[in-house]
């Protein structure tokens, strides 16, 4: 199927209807389709549908209807709720709005009844349900197509198995309330799904916007999660497995997705990753899976158009248009992100490319005039450093598709993580400090940044790689836990402004590593037990 058509989504999509899913499907008991009726399903809509769902927020546009109740459209999209469960209760980013929820993030103070993380928790078994209807009715189809939505409900299951621990699960539509299954066990099921299905996936291929299968899932995506899936597998079950974190992370270094570090017209390497035509720039040679965008055909509150308004404000970077009417400020940034740039305190309050410059550091996008460093009023959008990091402005020159909805794709996988999940598996594997090898790994990294590198890094400074590289792109959280940062009995070695709700930053109980199951959730299935704490 040719998927660059994905942004054509919307139309294609509505088929589903017709084949027995609901809109608004609050778990896994989805009522079965009648087998009394005659139905052909539309396999390449359903297909599309299971990419769609994690970049749209329902099937009739962003002022349409949400595949799931209880909040708006907005609010209730993948990667809007991904950002703020594994963003804003961390070191990166806090929130200025009092929406329902955004408070408890911000302080490390949720609970079963926490709004958006209900909100994240439907999509992800949305996504699952979706997957699991294309299996049932479609199962015969196209070896590649299978294997794909295979990938993408083990994709689901990893995020539920990451913020939630035990979960519900089941790989069919059922009638019955589904089982509860243990998150080691989930890991091995996640694990056995990815590596028999990853060589039936695509070969992998650096791609762009104008080529057919942009935007589908190869076979480096399963290697990535894979890899992903092992770095944090002590935290999982139990066992460590850095070796194999290591095997899979270089598999994927080893392929095609290579590492964009070619500037145009002024704007870096890195900046191109996250501009309105990262798809068609070059960058996305390093998308290993990017989650569609474009202003006239997928309109969206939930994704990029989220990360670029809910961090920008009308006074930054007025010299150059950052391509969106909306200006929403919201998120910006703590300032232990900072501090990663800027480890003296010292981070002037300049513009993005001056701060870039003062910090020796493409990947600095902050603004910080007439902004404090550290966030001293949670609710104020200038209390903080502002963060300039995805923008709808084109490369190339070129204009936006249109003058609200943006067209910056959301790289969900990149090859850049597989470099730094390779450097920390090696750092743990060899006593701590990297060798020659994964130094090597974060050095590409700081070279395509142009800032100085090192003859080696310990496992802490891998850490704060991460954070350079990959903040506010919904990592810090699993990254923080797995290095016992974040909750537990080494919570109060590492604060940041207003951990556990307290200005200048306390620890909290490692109960807090995991969500509560949502109370709905709960009320409605038997077979659960909430997590330990709640």
């Amino acid at each position: 199927m040719n998927l660059k058509y994905f942004k054509n989504i919307i139309p294609a999509a509505a088929l589903i209807a017709a084949v027995g899913l609901s809109s608004c499907t609050k778990d896994l008991d989805v009522t079965p389709i009648d087998p009394s009726k005659t139905m052909v399903p539309d396999e390449a809509a359903l297909f599309t549908k299971c990419y769609a769902q994690m970049a749209l927020q329902g099937q009739t546009g962003a002022d349409g209807d949400c595949d799931i109740d209880g909040l708006d459209g907005g609010t209730a999209g993948f990667v809007r709720q991904l950002f703020n469960a594994n963003e804003l209760t961390t070191d990166e980013a806090i929130c200025a709005w009092g929406d329902p929820g955004i408070p408890a993030f911000n302080f490390n103070q949720w609970n079963a009844s926490h709004p958006m993380l209900q909100g994240f928790y439907y999509r992800l078994y949305t996504g699952i349900t979706y997957c699991n209807h294309y299996l049932e009715v479609c199962g015969d189809a196209d070896a590649a197509h299978v294997a794909e939505i295979r990938f993408l409900r083990a994709l689901f299951y990893y995020h539920l198995m990451d913020c939630f621990g035990n979960v519900p699960f089941a790989t069919a539509l059922m009638a019955t309330s589904p089982e509860q299954i243990q998150r080691a066990e989930l890991f091995k099921w996640i694990e056995s799904e990815l590596l028999e299905v990853k060589d039936q996936m695509m070969t992998p291929a650096a791609r762009k916007d104008t080529d057919a299968n942009y935007g589908r899932a190869d076979q480096d995506a399963a290697n990535l999660l894979l890899a992903r899936l092992y770095l944090n597998a002590e935290v999982y079950t139990g066992t460590a497995r850095w070796a194999d974190a290591k095997t899979y992370a270089e598999k994927v270094i080893n392929g095609p997705h290579k590492l964009w570090t070619s500037s145009m017209n002024g704007w870096s390497a890195y900046q191109m990753l996250f501009m309105g035509d990262n798809g068609s720039n070059g960058a996305s040679q390093e998308a290993i899976l990017p989650l569609l965008q474009d202003g006239k055909k997928t309109t969206a509150y939930c994704t990029s158009l989220f990360l670029v308004a809910s961090t920008w404000k009308s006074d930054m970077d007025t010299n150059s248009d950052y391509g969106t009417s909306e200006f929403w400020a919201g998120n910006r940034a703590r300032s232990q992100l900072l501090a990663k740039f800027f480890p003296a305190g010292d981070a002037p309050a300049a513009t993005i490319s001056e701060m870039a410059e003062a910090a020796g550091d493409d990947r600095a996008l902050f603004f910080g005039i007439d902004r404090t460093l550290v966030v001293d009023k949670p609710t104020e959008f200038t209390s903080g450093y502002s963060v300039g990091k995805y923008r709808n402005t084109y490369a190339s020159g070129g204009s936006a598709h249109n003058s609200k909805f943006i067209d910056t794709d959301f790289f969900l996988m990149r090859s850049a993580e597989a470099y730094l999940i390779a450097a920390e598996a090696d750092a743990r594997i060899n006593g701590g400090t990297t060798t020659a090898t994964g130094t090597g790994y974060i050095n590409a990294l700081r070279e395509r940044a142009n800032t100085t590198t090192s003859n080696s890094y310990t496992t802490d400074q891998v850490l704060d790689e991460r954070s350079r590289e990959l903040y506010f792109e919904g990592f810090r959280r699993t990254d923080l836990i797995r290095y016992g940062y974040f909750g537990g009995d080494k919570s109060s070695q590492y604060l940041w402004d207003w951990k556990a709700g307290s200005q200048n930053g306390a620890g909290f109980a490692a109960y807090l590593n995991l969500f509560a199951i949502p109370a709905e959730d709960m009320n409605a299935n038997p077979n659960l037990v909430q997590n330990a704490g709640y």
